[in-house]
């Protein structure tokens, strides 16, 4: 865990706080994030575009309580009974600063953020310091989840002036917006003595502070301008995979050191890089890395899915928050890797994620949730912790050493806390060896052990159940739930699992019903029956992703007629004709002082590097050249940064690995529920095809599917049996009714998987 913070003394526009950086995510780069807004729109054109809600904006809010009581947002309404006079984002906020030539006081978190928590406990709830910010400041909080244009803007200038960053974040700024301190967490000591010494800075050496800011406003502003370079090549995709070889643990898999994180995009790299190579050393890092995820603590083996990330180079130690995106990434990577070599463990394990999120995220109405808190009753990790003597007495003598055998439970607890080498006397299940190892030093076979193992299970999800849940953030966000629609349709085809696909149409409906605009666009945010806040790149990006794998998993051509008209959306409304990138905000958003583009591949893939994927695909889908043509524009809007570090964008890789080709358009024609369209379309669905784009023609939708994709027109079957038409790279074969000879066509038959 982090160490406190220590602050210097705060003395002109450089005052930036030495701290270790709690909750740093190491993975996010400055260069990559949003501008600083322009603050002097009104109050009403703030409602317009959905950047503070109606009903906060000019109330009062009753006794004890502060504005956030009127927000939608947990990490607000976590914050309403603070002293602190906290006001949401929005133009009273700026208003009230002008007025009483005040700096405003910017944090910045999430609901499920531990740190954000303890900040909360040591200072926003404590009487003498929220004195002191009261008295300095107007102070404003924002969830970084509902706002992550906001977040991306701070949280640049937080790394271009430390070098770093984090949650909770602390921005200090002019009335203007201009920033002239950032730190990450803060402890109350550290609050007590910035305070006035910010106060005092502000009120005698102002104009040193507001020159400083204006340069930092200029170098954000220079940081994020983009420029159209070379076109990205095959190159990129070999120094990307030399890049992480490089960073590879041959120990425990991953990448890099603690902490680790598992980055499930570049596993897909790996698995593309694999298939277009045949390079043994990219599939050996993928399977690694997941068998030593899958048996580390980061998975929760009692109730599934995955923590956010491992304090330890082993996975041993997580931090214990559940975020949905995590899930969702997660269910693909696993997904792809049981489609390119067979092992059932990953089939197993993309399931059981599926399982944990279909129980404790979703939505009655069919959206999903975004997270689930690493804490519970005051202590992080404390629900999924167990004593010997909590196990010994839930499962008795012989159960319970086999617990200890399986898991490395231990007398004394298994684990040890980083921060402070103190051994807290509790055990995180984890399988230190293969189940297989295990089984055979127990003398069973593998299926009784595993068989074994969920008796058991159960009855630790039982007593588990009895305990005090973790917190549970219950928005709903586009973007998010685009992922899992996109891992939930996936799953569905490659498991032949009909379940999952109408679990992702019912998402997808949700998303494109209850947060739709008017415009035929959609909002970010949706929480108790309010939606809100208009819908950023990742929003778009991520819910056409979504889309076109549920087109995938159900041949359903609405999905594909929703999946184009949120991708010419997205043109007119978030491209840069100048470098060819997307804005992270829309033309129709909340004026930036410059509009950012970014497209580092951080925890999620950027949305920069999904669209360009989506533009691939919808390009060899739907035959619109167009499509393709844009995506090779972002490659080239990013070409710089790409040169320097390819590594960091290994989605955009993925995206690129697509575009080179070769790629295969496959069109079947016949109906859904015939035996030889669906062998057909079960054998390419079993496989991981990275590079092809699948069409089924049905009677039933064929002039649908036409208006959309005209090149289907003429496509019909063959003496009424099912049949496959298959193209590579824009050079079509003789259509065929046998399914051995299209899988040859596509260079499939002789490499099933194993």
């Amino acid at each position: 865990m982090p160490e406190s913070a220590r602050c210097a003394r705060p003395t002109s526009a450089d005052l930036v706080c030495d701290r270790t950086g709690a909750r740093e995510d190491r993975e996010r780069r400055a260069c990559d994030a949003s501008p600083n807004p322009v603050l002097g729109a009104t109050q009403a054109e703030f409602e317009r575009r959905g950047i503070m809600s109606e009903a906060t904006a000019g109330r009062v809010p009753p006794e004890g309580k502060n504005r956030l009581c009127f927000e939608k947002s947990p990490y607000l309404l976590q914050h309403a009974d603070n002293p602190v006079d906290w006001y949401p984002w929005g133009e009273d906020a700026f208003e009230r600063a002008r007025r009483e030539d005040k700096p405003v006081f910017l944090s910045i978190g999430y609901s499920t953020c531990h740190w954000c928590h303890v900040m909360e406990h040591e200072s926003f709830e404590d009487d003498d310091v929220a004195a002191l910010m009261n008295g300095a400041f107007v102070c404003v909080k924002v969830d970084r989840e509902e706002r992550p244009d906001v977040d991306n803007i701070y949280m640049t200038v937080c790394q271009l002036t430390t070098g770093s960053g984090g949650w909770p974040l602390t921005i200090i700024m002019s009335p203007a917006g201009e920033p002239f301190f950032a730190a990450t967490y803060i402890p109350r000591y550290g609050m007590m003595r910035l305070i006035p010494q910010v106060e005092e800075a502000w009120k005698n050496d102002r104009g040193t502070i507001l020159e400083d800011a204006t340069r930092l406003r200029e170098f954000v502003r220079e940081s994020v301008a983009r420029e159209r370079g070379e076109a990205l090549n095959e190159e990129d995709l070999h120094r990307t995979f030399r890049q992480l070889a490089d960073r590879y643990d041959v120990s425990y898999g991953g990448f890099g050191d603690a902490p680790k994180f598992p980055t499930p995009h570049n596993i897909m790299f790996l698995l593309r890089y694999w298939k277009r190579t045949g390079d043994a050393g990219a599939l050996a890092m993928v399977e690694h890395t997941l068998e030593r995820m899958r048996r580390g603590g980061i998975y929760d083996h009692v109730g599934f899915g995955f923590h956010r990330y491992s304090t330890d180079q082993r996975w041993l130690v997580p931090h214990f928050e559940k975020m949905l995106y995590d899930q969702a990434l997660l269910v693909l990577a696993y997904t792809e890797a049981f489609q390119a070599t067979g092992n059932e463990t990953y089939r197993r394990t993309a399931e059981e994620i599926i399982t944990y999120v279909l129980r404790d995220l979703s939505h009655d109405s069919g959206g999903f949730f975004t997270a689930e808190d690493a804490d519970s009753e005051g202590e992080e990790g404390k629900f999924y912790l167990w004593t010997a003597p909590e196990i010994r007495a839930l499962l008795g003598s012989d159960d319970a050493q086999f617990v200890f055998d399986l898991f490395g439970a231990e007398e004394s607890g298994n684990w040890t806390e980083q921060s402070s080498g103190r051994r807290p006397g509790t055990n995180i299940l984890h399988m230190a060896k293969p189940i297989a190892e295990c089984a055979a030093a127990c003398g069973l076979d593998e299926n009784a052990t595993r068989e074994r193992w969920e008796s058991i299970r159960v009855r630790f999800f039982d007593a588990r159940a009895r305990r005090v849940r973790p917190h549970r953030d219950d928005k709903v966000l586009a973007d998010w739930n685009g992922l899992m629609i996109a891992a939930l349709a996936r799953a569905a085809s490659a498991f032949s699992e009909p379940r999952y696909a109408d679990r992702a149409r019912a998402a997808a409906e949700f998303v494109l019903k209850r947060m739709a605009q008017e415009d035929g666009g959609v909002l970010h945010r949706y929480r108790e029956g309010e939606v809100s806040i208009s819908g950023m790149v990742d929003d778009y990006a991520f819910v056409i992703w979504g889309l076109l794998e549920l087109y995938q998993a159900t041949f359903e051509v609405a999905h594909l007629q929703s999946a184009v008209a949120l991708a010419d959306y997205t043109i007119a409304h978030f491209c840069d004709t100048a470098s060819g990138g997307l804005f992270f905000t829309s033309d129709r958003g909340e004026e930036l002082l410059v509009r950012s583009q970014a497209a580092y591949d951080g925890a999620v893939p950027s949305g920069n590097s999904v669209f360009m994927m989506n533009l691939f695909r919808l390009a060899h889908l739907t035959a619109r050249t167009d499509y393709e043509e844009r995506g090779r524009d972002i490659g080239r809007a990013f070409q710089d940064q790409v040169s320097r570090m390819p590594v960091a964008f290994t989605f955009m890789m993925s995206s690129l690995d697509f575009a080179l080709g070769p790629t295969f358009e496959i069109v079947i024609v016949g109906e859904r529920s015939g035996e030889e369209t669906r062998r057909m379309i079960s054998e390419l669905c079993r496989r991981f095809l990275p590079r092809a784009v699948v069409v089924l023609k049905r009677s039933g939708e064929a002039r649908q599917l036409a208006e959309i994709a005209p090149y289907t027109s003429p496509h019909a079957a063959i003496d009424g049996r099912a049949t496959a038409f298959v193209c590579r790279g824009h050079a079509c074969e003789l259509p065929t009714t046998d399914v051995s000879r299209m899988l040859d066509l596509i260079g499939e038959r002789d490499s099933p998987p194993r």
